[in-house]
């Protein structure tokens, strides 16, 4: 069995799906029914006590200066190339911190903190199970090991959410392919979740944590913000 030992939030996008609002405000310290969206996951990992967090800033990276202060367990990563390439530059200027670690994006409420649970078999994604047809990351699952993973979606599988844990074997091969994948091949306009499900998907026998769909709620557009929290309709 492996044990998370620390954090990494993904924070770094200007979010511009989320205009007017993130002409002020970088996503995730956008507040959802009173509570800030990247809150909601510092919150949800302090409460699996979890305790080494570090979020990769970016966009209006000063806005999150009061989170330091805020949590004394949180540590700020600059990602100097976050508006030139896709996002997996934050995660490869976060690869010192791979090994026993939780991934998560700062841009979700986490409404059931049990899904952080530090303890976990096997690397993987937190994944709900979709009878029906959605147009999300879809994993197919064998004896608990994923053996594909479709980016158009389908039905009847496992959707893919964007919490993952990686153990100390498996996150010093992910600090490796990032380094091979962001410096060697200057291949930086892929997901960071791109380098172990299609990249080197050989080196990885990845599982999932499964949860249900109103656990958490990702927050992708003004649309979806709106629909959670009705405040925000007067942007519609």
């Amino acid at each position: 069995m492996n044990t998370v030992k620390r954090a990494i939030i993904m924070a770094a996008g200007s979010g511009e799906r989320m205009h007017p609002l993130t002409l002020e405000i970088p996503k995730p310290l956008i507040p959802v029914n009173g509570v800030r969206m990247i809150e909601s996951v510092i919150e949800g990992l302090l409460a699996n006590n979890i305790r080494e967090i570090y979020i990769v800033v970016g966009y209006m990276k000063e806005k999150f200066d009061f989170l330091k202060a805020e949590y004394p367990e949180v540590h700020l990563i600059e990602n100097p190339y976050y508006s030139e390439c896709n996002n997996i530059s934050s995660l490869y200027s976060a690869r010192n911190y791979l090994e026993d670690c939780i991934i998560l994006d700062g841009d979700q409420m986490i409404f059931n903190r049990s899904i952080l649970t530090p303890e976990f078999e096997r690397s993987g994604y937190n994944a709900v199970w979709c009878e029906g047809e959605t147009d999300e990351w879809l994993m197919q699952v064998e004896d608990g090991i994923v053996t594909s993973c479709s980016r158009t979606g389908g039905k009847k599988g496992w959707q893919l959410y964007s919490i993952s844990r990686w153990s100390e074997e498996d996150g010093k091969k992910l600090r490796n392919h990032l380094e091979i994948e962001f410096m060697e091949k200057k291949n930086r306009q892929i997901y960071w979740d791109d380098v172990a499900m299609f990249c080197y998907p050989e080196e990885y026998k990845l599982g999932i944590r499964e949860m249900k769909a109103e656990d958490i709620v990702e927050i992708d557009n003004l649309t979806e913000l709106a629909a959670i929290d009705n405040t925000y309709k007067k942007y519609l």
